[in-house]
């Protein structure tokens, strides 16, 4: 039983530095992941937030259209450039502005001048039939402190059955 006995040996704690060496070293590979993962999340939620506007910035422009639609034959894709100024419900400027929500909508006539507006190109395209050209711009504000913004442009083209009216 000689060979059990306690040897006199020093230690000198190159085990203990090693063990704490390798406890910096996972820390470290740690609070990376971690951070790593949280701008994952941050990037993943701007994401989402942008896809819900832009999903309710599109029901608000279907939602503009449908109401202007609606309004049957005073509404403002059939008005003829000279009735476009003097609309009720615009500012003066052939502008309509509507606020629903947190979003805002700016219907444009674009027919302001003396002139028809040529319709625009597309497979059954009629020479010589004019148009009445509605420009429909919504705009939301999303994201933390509503910092960003999103707008969508719409353009609705209206043929003219004659020179005086386009119904």
């Amino acid at each position: 039983m000689a060979y059990l006995k306690n040897s006199p040996n020093k230690q000198q704690g190159v085990v203990l530095i090693t063990a704490l060496i390798m406890v910096i070293a996972v820390t470290g590979i740690a609070v990376t992941l971690m951070s790593s993962s949280s701008i994952d999340v941050k990037i993943t939620n701007a994401a989402q937030e942008r896809e819900v506007a832009e999903n309710e910035l599109i029901g608000e422009v279907q939602r503009m259209i449908s109401d202007e639609a609606n309004k049957g034959a005073a509404n403002q894709f059939f008005l003829t450039p000279d009735e476009v100024s003097h609309h009720s419900g615009d500012n003066g400027e052939g502008m309509t502005i509507a606020t629903h929500g947190d979003m805002q909508s700016k219907m444009i006539n674009l027919n302001q001048g003396a002139l028809d507006l040529e319709c625009p190109r597309r497979f059954n395209f009629t020479a010589g039939i004019s148009c009445n050209m509605v420009q429909v711009a919504t705009t939301v504000e999303y994201g933390s402190k509503a910092k960003h913004s999103l707008t969508i442009v719409t353009g609705v083209a209206q043929e003219m059955a004659s020179m005086s009216k386009g119904i």
